[in-house]
C-alpha cells in the first residue's frame, strides 16, 4: 500500500509538472522573424496611418505587444482596440499568437517606440475634433477626479455599438453605458441596443465605476441597491 502511494503521489507530481510545462510554453509565442533578423523594417521607414498585419506577442493590464516586422514590437493601449465595447483587459478581445489588423499612431525612431491602434481612421479623427473642441471649454467640464461611484448623473447617447452606448455628461471623457445595464434591458432581451438605446436620448445614469488612469466612466441606468437617496446630483445642459 506504501509502494502504491508513492507511485500514486509520484504519477500525480509529474502530471503537475507537465501541465507547468505546457503552460509555461504557452506564455510565448514563436515569432515569425526573429527581433535580431537584418531585415527588419527600421522605425524611421514607418509612418502614421499605414496599415499592417501583425502578431500579439504579450498581454499587459494596460495593452498588448504586437509584431509588425518593425526593429521593436509595437504598443497597443487598450484604448485602441475597440469603441464597441468596454475593454478591461486586453485579453477579453485578443490571445496570444492572434493576428491582427492594425495602423500606426506614432513611431519614434529616437526613443524605440511604437504606438498602434486598431481603430477605424474615422473614428479617431472624430475623437480628434472632438478633443480640440472640449480643450477649449475643457475648464468647464467635470474632472475625473470630480466623479464617484454611486453619483447620480443625466446624459444625451451620442454613440451607440453592439455592447452598449457612449454617454456625454458633460465631463473630460463620455461615459459607457452597457446594454445590459440599461433599464430597458429586461423588456428587450435578445433585441439589438440599438432597438432602445437611440441616438439623443436623454438617459438618467449612475457611475459604477471610474478609471483615472485610462479615462474611463463606466455608467449604470439602475439606481444601485442600497443608496439611501442621491447622494449629489450633477446634471448636464
Amino acid at each position: 500500500r506504501i509502494h502504491f502511494t508513492l507511485a500514486l503521489h509520484k504519477g500525480l507530481y509529474m502530471n503537475y509538472k507537465d501541465m507547468l510545462q505546457k503552460e509555461k510554453k504557452e506564455r510565448y509565442v514563436v515569432r515569425k522573424t526573429p527581433l535580431t533578423d537584418p531585415e527588419r523594417v527600421n522605425l524611421r521607414d514607418l509612418n502614421p496611418k499605414e496599415s499592417y498585419t501583425g502578431q500579439v506577442i504579450s498581454l499587459k493590464n494596460f495593452g498588448a505587444y504586437v509584431d509588425i516586422g518593425s526593429e521593436v514590437d509595437g504598443l497597443l493601449h487598450v484604448s485602441q482596440i475597440s469603441r464597441e465595447q468596454f475593454v478591461r483587459h486586453p485579453r477579453e478581445i485578443l490571445s496570444l499568437g492572434d493576428e491582427v489588423e492594425v495602423r500606426v499612431v506614432r513611431a519614434s525612431p529616437e526613443m524605440k517606440k511604437l504606438q498602434l491602434t486598431m481603430l477605424p481612421e474615422s473614428v479617431l479623427e472624430e475623437e480628434a475634433i472632438r478633443k480640440n473642441f472640449e480643450d477649449d471649454e475643457d475648464d468647464e467640464r467635470i474632472q475625473l477626479d470630480e466623479v464617484f461611484i454611486d453619483d447620480e448623473l443625466w446624459g444625451e447617447i451620442r454613440r451607440v455599438t453592439d455592447y452598449g452606448a457612449y454617454v456625454e455628461l458633460g465631463a473630460v471623457v463620455r461615459g459607457f453605458l452597457h446594454f445590459m445595464d440599461h433599464p430597458m434591458w429586461e423588456d428587450h432581451k435578445g433585441s439589438p441596443p440599438s432597438e432602445f438605446m437611440k441616438l439623443g436620448d436623454r438617459v438618467r445614469v449612475w457611475v459604477s465605476g471610474v478609471d483615472t488612469t485610462q479615462k474611463r466612466i463606466k455608467l449604470t441606468g439602475n439606481r444601485p441597491d442600497g443608496l439611501p437617496g442621491p447622494r449629489r446630483e450633477i446634471k448636464w445642459i
